[in-house]
């Protein structure tokens, strides 16, 4: 099927949103031209991928006419957030349709520090029911489809924010992850996605009050600098006072790197052909001199069991609390098999949570040692080629789709229960030409080295986009 692209010759063109800060620095563009090209683009492609929330195109154009009066680096430029983060006058309902929407007050911490970076916000971007599948197929708001081939999931859970930047709606788009969700639609869309370092940026209230923070916030881009440059001019708004900073990083660092690469999740060995092209981008890595060494999973395999229990107990907390957290309107009956299927799992082994929390929280211990002998660790981002839509269709027995969804799902969740930094890069594609994500992860605090890295690997195999 023909892929869906939205690049065409307006104000926005095919840069990135550095080069589009650079455009309007420099008065070759103006705010009003981008997001009017921003909100064509938007219109265009929207009933073919499906990844809008909700619309705040007239709030744009009004933010776009009053420039003078805000700032940042990225002033101007046209973005949209994830709709499970607070942004005043926009509802959150956070990829379900379970409640009656309504506009929240105020602003969210993260949303707060988003914006003074003068990112433009067209609005909020579809995701999964509660983030809690990495494919976004809602029964009744539709599929988010993937503009490489429309009869694939976009991922997820921020799977409306990939879709964009893929399709090329806006060059960059808030993410946040708590079991991959900025790597997967990175991976499955050809984007960059780097999940952060824990406490790396700011989480809003529902997220901080977790027992153990696994979520994340981070953004989609199409190229390393707009990543680099997002945490950079994050820096300036809100900055973690323990953690390293990342500064400014533009390009690789001339340090060869001892880099471990891993093909086995903690239960299976990824598909032949993601295999393979793991092994691909790790002989790249050795032609370009970094020290390059294979090794088995040492992440205990109870890590699944109880990655998946805090991740019901999160479905537990929002489904028996509905009522109290979003409203008398809040109706059970319309959340999806998934949603109800990981709250009754809950319910059944509450008395293994505190156990569970304990062995997640020290997960890292095993890591650090992995950390003590490499410098960083190539893993392929999903253990399988990107499914079609339906493969991890929620309406279908709870079962089924957790088995799909921790067999394709293998990588990523170690991360958020380390808080380690970890990116996921489109270094490679399938036969059916679908993009393929490499990630890699580094010690906490070490965000700044996996740029370095990405820069690197950007240079040595560039990517193409949907237009290409």
């Amino acid at each position: 099927m023909d892929r869906i692209s939205a690049f065409r010759d307006d104000a926005l063109g095919d840069l990135d949103a550095v080069g589009l800060a650079q455009a309007l620095r420099a008065g070759d563009v103006s705010p009003a031209e981008l997001i009017e090209a921003a909100i064509a683009r938007a219109e265009a492609v929207n009933p073919a991928l499906n990844g809008l929330a909700f619309e705040a195109f007239e709030r744009a154009r009004a933010r776009a006419a009053q420039r003078s009066r805000f700032g940042g680096f990225f002033d101007g430029v046209p973005s949209f957030l994830k709709d499970n983060v607070a942004v005043a006058g926009m509802p959150t309902m956070s990829g379900t349709d379970a409640w009656h929407p309504r506009p929240v007050a105020s602003h969210g911490d993260f949303a707060r520090s988003y914006l003074a970076t003068g990112l433009v916000p067209l609005g909020k971007t579809a995701l999964s029911e509660f983030g809690f599948s990495a494919s976004a197929e809602h029964p009744r708001l539709g599929p988010v489809r993937n503009p490489w081939n429309p009869e694939h999931t976009a991922g997820a859970s921020s799977s409306g924010s990939g879709a964009f930047v893929a399709a090329g709606v806006v060059p960059i788009a808030h993410a946040n992850d708590g079991g991959g969700s900025i790597r997967i639609p990175a991976a499955c869309n050809g984007l960059v996605g780097l999940k952060p370092s824990r406490g790396r940026l700011p989480l809003d209230k529902d997220m901080r009050q977790m027992p153990l923070r696994i979520v994340h916030n981070g953004v989609v881009t199409r190229s390393v600098r707009d990543t680099a440059a997002f945490y950079r001019e994050m820096e300036k708004v809100t900055a973690h006072p323990k953690l390293p900073p990342i500064g400014d990083v533009t390009g690789a660092n001339p340090r060869r790197l001892r880099i471990a690469v891993c093909t086995k999740s903690i239960e299976r060995e990824a598909g032949p052909e993601v295999s393979r092209l793991t092994m691909e981008v790790a002989e790249l890595l050795e032609n370009l001199g970094h020290r390059v060494t294979v090794v088995d999973n040492p992440v205990p395999k109870r890590f699944v069991d109880d990655f998946l229990l805090y991740w019901s107990f999160l479905a537990f907390a929002l489904v028996r609390g509905g009522r109290r957290t979003f409203g008398p309107t809040f109706d059970p009956a319309r959340l999806d098999n998934l949603t109800r299927g990981l709250e009754s799992h809950a319910a059944r082994n509450l008395h293994r949570l505190p156990a569970a929390i304990a062995r997640l929280a020290r997960v890292r211990r095993v890591t650090s040692r992995l950390h003590d002998d490499h410098d960083v660790v190539l893993t392929p981002t999903l253990a399988d080629v990107t499914p079609p839509i339906g493969h991890l269709d929620p309406t279908a027995p709870f079962e089924q789709v957790m088995d799909r969804l921790t067999e394709w799902v293998a990588f990523t969740p170690l991360q958020n229960a380390t808080g380690e930094p970890a990116i996921s890069l489109p270094l490679a594609r399938s036969e059916s030409g679908l993009p393929v994500g490499m990630m890699f992860a580094a010690q906490l605090g070490h965000d700044a080295q996996l740029l370095e890295l990405a820069y690197e690997l950007e240079d040595a195999r560039p990517w193409p986009t949907v237009a290409d």
